[in-house]
């Protein structure tokens, strides 16, 4: 089928689709034709080119309904959507139409029609014509844009209408055999590489009065917003200032504040928040949200009017960040502290008459909103004054207060608990800067009242919904949290009159007992809101105890226990990230403010062992807390009791206070990259002290005023301390240290010597720098003073050298102790084993034992006198016949009874009354009767040419043995004597005791 022959049977089609008309009516002609032969007819061959070549002629009669016409083919061959591949050349024919638009008005509706097919999904042959066609694809819709110049409102209503298209696809009515669709998002991206929003900001400008084109062109901005890309290229173009400026036109249907809004929001959340807040900070913007705010305000019932009025305030409070934006020249700061405080205090401004608020969602957020602003604005000093006139903290101290369930508010209780907690937070941020106002409100006596309501007990228990009550749900400790908060911004104002009326209303001693009360009866849950209340607690002692003798008296003794208490705390829960660490941080604050300088706190802290305390939290080696604690302890060296308690001190292996500093000096100097050896000796004896910094660090003339970089390093890092520290202590009679640290120590020893060097040596420096020319005499004086300080140096390596030597010698000697000793205990186990050897031999060779027998007798006899004295009576030692190598005599020793025989040392020793079991094992009294063996039966044992008698009782033999009988059996006649001798001690045992 032909292409005209299409043409005819799509307007045949669309006049049997219409409704009813005036012209009777006509039944149609159509010509039946195959769904596969309409298909393939649609995007039959068109020459494209030859359209637009004849759009481009000019100088004919008759040409412009032959124009007409063939753009009117074009529309009816792509009445389903344009393919990629014919795009350049249909927006080509499209942009000749919109050209001819302004003398000829009848091209209008043609080249609305094609932009209506934009409208339409774009279709691909191949998968590959999205990437192959981009750049075409791209530049076609940018026209689009540029179109918006053209006077025509249909024609820029279905421009708008076509790009909001590209977020709402349609399904395809028909599909087309060959072609499919692009995706969905292929259109939006393409828009964006076109920069078809930029395009669409500029024709903003155009259509200023034609309210229509404009809320058109709004729900096209407002849709190409929700892209990051196309919000960056729309701040280029100044868009948000544009937008902002007419957001009080006239509107009656609301469509342009909601869509302008929309768009503002896009824009702060998708790109650069700095350059809108610029773009907004402008006088004619700033004007046009203050009206459309107090429009809102004053006459917005709905629920909708409401949720926008919230919206400006937001947009409004981003603005107001920006320190140069005119909000009081516009008189915008004075209407919004007049309707955030208008409900609390009362004001006669017609603005605010009869006006209240209810007590839904929207105002609730209104006026945590308002206390929100009024914290930003109060950042410019210039709106003080404002705030004294709106009377801003006397309506924030109405919420100090206990809450009164009994009156009717118009809040209910978790909103006005929120309210409560935003109010006091808001007058943390307020009331320092208008301290005269907070005073004539009596804010100290609110606050002081308040806190002593959070710290009774009784029924009253908050919600903790909001952001505030965070961790106070069931409790008072976000009323406590905040109110404290505001007390600390108070008192670290360090204003006289606000802190003695404080101290006179006897603050001390409230925070005290909070403190006691917050660390005994808080529970895991509410931990860290706990800690923060104690941290805040001490910061505010602290900050009113400072250079006060008076108030550190009322401080006393009580203040020192709860500071030991959190100074005992368990080191492993500074690692938790509950708060521990601020606690600690605040608790070694009000040492140094609190109980320094007031000797009866300082003894009684030594008393409780405060320093041992200090000193175990200094062997933690936890960077963070080192010169804080140092500082303390310069501090305390001052009381003369302090010395005795640091030298007492012992830490981990038995480490004392004086070897724990230096360790510490060796650490920061390896960190901060002084130079030593292996041994911790000076290196350079020119710089000992010199730091890598300050080798990097080139010296600069600077005026008398400014320190130096050597002068600096004295509060950078805590050798200073350190040196201080050990000098209060004495040098001399350091307990506990090593070779090591008397190496070290002498450096430290010499440290102001080296730091005044360092000092002489920059001011040599500056000289050289400058060029100065001194005189002889001075010149003579630097060069001795730079010698001098060389000479130090070189003086401590010598001696750190004799040290290290002494030491090594120490070394090697006991080294040779421990070789001596261990060479003496071989000895000793070779003399011992050689004894052994013999023994076994004599015991296991007679030949042996008879030569050993020979040279024992000759050597009693070499040991006696040769001549024996007269009238003397000799008695014989050495008993004959005895095959013995050991002195013997006629008494024999039993070195123990064997267990089995005994039962173990369980056993009753009473053996005359007892008797063996037959099972075995102890020994058990029993009732049977002694054996009746006559006296005289006694058994004979013959060992060794010796007899022995033995009585029955104490032979375990007696069965077998017979009366009167002998036996040569050494192991026997052993068993007995053993069991006479245990018999016989214990019967000596029962008599005395």
């Amino acid at each position: 089928m032909s292409t005209v022959e299409a043409m005819a049977t799509a307007d045949a089609a669309e006049a049997g689709g219409r409704t009813k008309s005036s012209s009777p009516r006509t039944i149609p002609v159509i010509g039946v034709v195959t769904p596969r032969e309409d298909m393939q007819g649609v995007f039959k061959s068109m020459d494209l080119n030859r359209i637009i070549k004849l759009l481009e002629e000019n100088d004919k009669d008759d040409l412009e309904e032959k124009q007409l016409n063939s753009v009117m083919k074009v529309v009816q061959c792509y009445q389903y959507g344009f393919p990629l591949r014919d795009l350049a050349q249909v927006f080509k024919i499209l942009g000749l139409c919109a050209e001819k638009i302004q003398k000829q008005p009848c091209f209008v509706e043609p080249a609305s029609d094609l932009i209506k097919l934009c409208g339409l999904p774009f279709l691909k042959k191949k998968v590959s014509d999205e990437i192959t066609y981009t750049e075409d694809t791209a530049n076609s819709l940018a026209l689009l844009g540029e179109l918006m110049k053209i006077p025509s409102s249909k024609l820029r209503i279905q421009i708008c209408k076509c790009i909001v298209d590209f977020y709402h696809a349609e399904p395809p009515k028909k599909h087309i055999p060959g072609y499919q669709q692009v995706s969905s998002s292929y259109k939006v991206k393409m828009a964006e590489v076109g920069g078809l929003a930029k395009a669409m900001v500029q024709s903003v400008l155009l259509i200023e009065n034609q309210l229509v084109e404009k809320l058109w062109v709004l729900k096209v901005l407002q849709h190409l917003s929700t892209s990051e890309a196309n919000c960056i290229l729309m701040v280029k173009t100044q868009a948000a200032g544009r937008i902002c400026a007419h957001l009080n036109d006239p509107d009656p249907s609301g469509q342009l504040l909601f869509r302008s809004s929309e768009i503002l929001w896009n824009l702060l959340e998708k790109s650069s928040k700095d350059e809108i807040i610029q773009q907004l900070s402008n006088l004619e913007c700033l004007l046009a949200l203050k009206e459309v705010f107090k429009n809102l305000f004053m006459r917005g019932h709905s629920h909708y009017d409401r949720q926008l009025r919230n919206d400006i305030l937001v947009i409004t409070t981003i603005i107001a960040q920006n320190p140069g934006a005119p909000m009081i020249e516009c008189g915008f700061t004075r209407d919004l502290i007049l309707f955030a405080t208008f409900s609390e205090v009362k004001s006669q401004n017609p603005l605010v008459k009869g006006l209240k608020l209810s007590n839904s969602y929207e105002d609730f957020e209104l006026k945590k909103l308002l206390f929100n602003i009024i914290v930003i604005l109060c950042k410019d000093l210039t709106t003080v004054q404002l705030l004294i006139d709106g009377k801003v903290i006397l309506a924030l101290l109405t919420y100090v207060k206990k809450p009164e369930r009994l009156k009717i508010i118009e809040w209910s209780a978790a909103q006005y608990e929120e309210l409560q907690l935003h109010a006091i937070a808001t007058l943390s941020s307020v009331a320092p800067l208008l301290i005269e106002e907070y005073m004539s409100c009596q804010g100290n006596a609110r606050i002081l009242a308040f806190l002593e309501w959070c710290d009774h007990e009784d029924s009253f228990f908050i919600h903790g919904n909001s952001f505030h009550g965070t961790g106070g749900r069931g409790n008072k400790f976000a009323q406590m949290r905040y109110t404290l908060r505001l007390l600390r911004a108070m008192v670290y104002l360090e204003d006289e009159t606000v802190n003695t009326d404080l101290c006179e209303r006897g603050v001390i001693h409230q925070l005290i007992g909070i403190f006691k009360n917050m660390a005994s009866k808080h529970d895991e849950k509410e931990e860290a809101i706990a800690l923060e209340i104690q941290s805040d607690a001490l910061l505010i002692l602290s900050g009113l105890c400072e250079h006060y003798i008076q108030r550190k008296e009322m401080f006393g003794t009580e203040g020192v226990d709860i500071i030991l208490h959190v100074m005992k705390t368990d080191p492993k829960k500074l690692q938790n990230g509950l708060g521990y660490n601020v606690l600690l941080f605040s608790t070694l604050d009000s040492i140094w403010c609190c109980i320094l300088g007031c000797y009866t706190s300082e003894d009684y802290f030594l008393e409780k062992e405060g320093i041992f305390l200090l000193l175990d939290i200094l062997a933690l080696n936890q960077k963070k807390f080192c010169n804080l604690i140092l500082g303390i302890m310069v501090e305390f060296c001052d009381n003369p009791k302090t010395s005795a308690h640091v030298n007492a001190w012992r830490g981990k292996k038995d480490l004392t206070a004086a070897s724990l500093l230096i360790k510490l000096w060796r650490k920061e100097e390896k960190e901060l990259g002084v130079k030593r050896d292996k041994n911790g000796k000076i290196v350079d004896t020119k710089k000992p002290l010199f730091t890598s910094f300050q080798e990097k660090q080139k010296i600069m003339p600077l005026p008398a005023n400014c320190p130096s970089i050597a002068v600096m390093d004295v509060a950078e890092n805590i050798r200073a301390k350190i040196y201080a520290v050990l000098g209060k202590l004495d040098f001399e009679n350091l307990p506990g240290l090593s070779a090591e640290d008397f190496v070290t120590l002498c450096i430290i020893h010499r440290y102001l010597d080296f730091k005044i060097g360092e000092i002489w040596n920059e001011v040599c420096e500056e000289i050289k720098l400058e060029k100065l020319k001194l005189v002889t005499f001075d010149k003579y004086s630097l060069e001795s003073i730079t010698a001098a300080t060389e000479n130090i140096g070189k003086m401590v390596a010598s001696l750190q050298s004799e040290m290290i030597e002494s030491q090594a010698r120490q070394d090697v000697q006991n080294e040779q102790r421990v070789y001596a000793k261990i060479q003496a205990t071989h000895k000793q186990r070779e003399l011992a084993n050689k004894s052994w050897q013999n023994f076994l031999a004599r015991t296991s060779n007679a030949k042996t034992l008879k030569k050993a027998k020979r040279l024992q007798e000759k050597a009693i006899e070499s040991s006696k006198y040769s001549e024996r004295p007269q009238n003397a009576i000799y008695h014989q030692t050495v008993i004959k016949g005895l095959n013995t190598t050991v002195p013997s005599g006629r008494v024999v020793t039993v070195e123990s009874t064997p267990a089995r025989l005994l039962g173990g040392p369980l056993a009753d020793t009473d053996i005359a009354l007892k008797k063996l079991p037959i099972r075995g094992g102890a020994l058990q009294r029993v009732k049977a009767k002694p054996l009746s063996i006559p006296s005289n039966h006694l058994y004979s044992f013959s060992v060794e040419n010796y007899t022995w008698k033995i009585p029955p009782v104490f032979c375990p033999f007696r069965e077998t043995l017979k009366v009167n009988s002998l036996c040569t059996c050494p192991r026997s006649l052993e068993l007995c004597l053993r069991r006479y001798c245990n018999a016989r001690a214990a019967e000596i045992f029962a008599r005395t005791t």
